[in-house]
């Protein structure tokens, strides 16, 4: 499978989790992708480890297959003029760079998109363009510090707490992603591309927007539950005789059958406990109730009781536990790189049946110098 986008040319000027998540993404649906690096030990998160492999951390392995490495100075004059030969055959470009640094080294969008008026320029920021933090530099816990997530996540008396998987920079590589492919559709209607901005922040803020807008409309702070649900009750992870499990019973038809399983059918009739939002009022009080009870049997006890009449609920699985279920084997969702032992987290999306394959590891520093700098296509992909 060669993939949706093959054809596609683009090229990623950046770093770290974002931008080359966002280039990762187009690559494993077919897209050429020629990554800029600095001559100078290139990508930073090369050296984002342990582990590493040939030098090179997992990290950066995941997050650069599919790509062809190119060494280029953007502060020198001659390498920005090979970067704007190769912009006029490109379709995307991606760029993550500290704010200000395209507009001082002359590859900003107003001079690419005047190269290639085809091309769709996408820029991955910290905190936008605009605002008093916009040269403000970005890593993901800035992102969930400043964007509130922080102070969501986490049990009522626990400081702020930080969630671990770097989820502003993955979400804004997504939003990236679908910018650039709704660009794309939009060209063969226009001829044209466009410029397209992406935050860190704005996707930290995308984050709480369910309690940023109960904010606004309320006044009234939001308030940590830890490991459940700020509006549903029950939906959340109890504490088993063994082991945690996470109960979901998000309505009131589901609610009757967890209460029943629990041997408790009369707080079904409770008038605390009747509808979505009398459970929500009196949280606590149900939650102290089922506790006990949950704590009398094993996990897969419960979870045996409430799967037989559907009461959503599952293990609360530690990594090692996710890497031997069946369903991720199932899923097949995981991928070898080619020409190493190396299997990683494929794309998380399946055309016709197939989910996509990577067709290469991450390249070496500047692999690919003379294969792209010496015969640069001529135009953009009509």
């Amino acid at each position: 499978m060669t993939g949706p986008l093959a054809g596609i040319r683009v090229i990623e000027i950046g770093q770290a989790v974002a931008g080359p998540m966002a280039g990762m993404i187009l690559g494993d649906m077919g897209a050429e992708v020629i990554k800029i690096e600095k001559p100078d030990g290139g990508d930073d998160a090369r050296g984002w480890g342990p582990p590493f492999i040939d030098g090179d951390s997992m990290l950066f392995h995941s997050m650069n297959r599919n790509k062809k490495s190119v060494t280029l100075d953007i502060k020198n004059p001659d390498d920005v003029a090979k970067l704007k030969a190769l912009v006029k055959s490109a379709d995307i470009l991606i760029q993550n760079l500290r704010a200000g640094i395209v507009a001082e080294c002359g590859i900003g969008p107003e001079v690419m998109c005047a190269l290639n008026p085809r091309l769709i320029y996408c820029s991955v920021w910290a905190f936008g363009k605009n605002g008093p933090l916009r040269n403000a530099p970005g890593f993901d816990p800035l992102l969930q510090a400043y964007g509130g997530v922080m102070s969501l996540t986490g049990r009522p008396d626990d400081p702020p707490t930080f969630c671990a998987p770097a989820i502003n920079d993955r979400a804004t590589a997504q939003w990236c992603v679908i910018a650039a492919l709704g660009a794309l559709q939009a060209r063969h209607q226009t001829g044209k591309g466009c410029v397209i901005d992406t935050a860190l922040f704005d996707s930290a803020v995308a984050w709480v927007e369910g309690p940023l807008n109960g904010y606004n409309h309320t006044g009234k702070p939001p308030q940590r539950f830890g490991g459940a649900s700020f509006t549903l009750v029950p939906y959340q992870v109890f504490e088993t005789s063994d082991r945690p499990i996470c109960i979901a019973a998000g309505n009131d038809r589901l609610f009757v059958k967890c209460a029943a399983v629990l041997g408790h059918p009369e707080w079904a009739c409770d008038p605390r406990f009747l509808k979505v939002r009398d459970r929500a009022a009196n949280r606590h009080a149900l939650i102290d109730m089922m506790k006990p009870v949950l704590k009398t049997r094993s996990r897969a006890e419960w979870m045996a009781g409430l799967e037989k009449i559907g009461v959503p609920c599952s293990p609360v699985n530690t990594v090692p536990e996710l890497a031997e279920t069946e369903q991720l084997k199932a899923a097949d969702l995981l991928r070898n790189l080619p020409g190493t032992d190396l299997n990683v987290v494929g794309l998380p999306i399946v055309f016709d049946g197939v989910r996509p394959y990577p067709r290469s590891d991450a390249p070496k520093l500047g692999e690919h110098n003379e294969e792209i700098l010496s015969e640069p296509r001529a135009t953009a992909a009509e």
